[in-house]
């Protein structure tokens, strides 16, 4: 199978030796988005509901970048440095998954990159 990597402008640069997305079959296999300006590359200012928009929008541009939109997201990972911010980093999601909504698992996790609150990765299909 032929591996495809996947840049856009429209979303942050990677911060590492990652791509943002991998296409591998129909499968597109995008890596985990934080809160990142796309345009300056920093961090953005608010809470949880404002860092869960951008990521959003974040992970909207690289599926937009091979023609997909969140409705073709078959399973996300939300990695939250507080689960006690659940609640309203749902109330986001929810807004952008309102139908038919991807499989998911969220954690918590100890710290994420750059003081980020909030990470979400996504598989979606062709």
């Amino acid at each position: 199978m032929k591996l495809q990597t996947i840049a856009t402008d429209k979303a942050p640069k990677a911060v590492g030796p990652y791509s943002q997305a991998i296409r591998a079959g129909d499968f597109l296999f995008c890596a985990g988005q934080i809160p990142l300006d796309p345009a300056t590359g920093i961090l953005i200012a608010g809470g949880i509901k404002e860092q869960t928009g951008r990521v959003l929008e974040n992970i909207k541009a690289v599926l937009a970048s091979q023609g997909l939109g969140l409705d073709r997201v078959v399973k996300t990972t939300v990695f939250m440095t507080n689960l006690a911010d659940f609640a309203a980093m749902n109330e986001v999601y929810a807004k952008h998954f309102s139908t038919n909504p991807p499989a998911r698992s969220t954690v918590q996790v100890a710290a994420l990159p750059k003081g980020a609150h909030v990470e979400i990765e996504v598989v979606a299909a062709f």
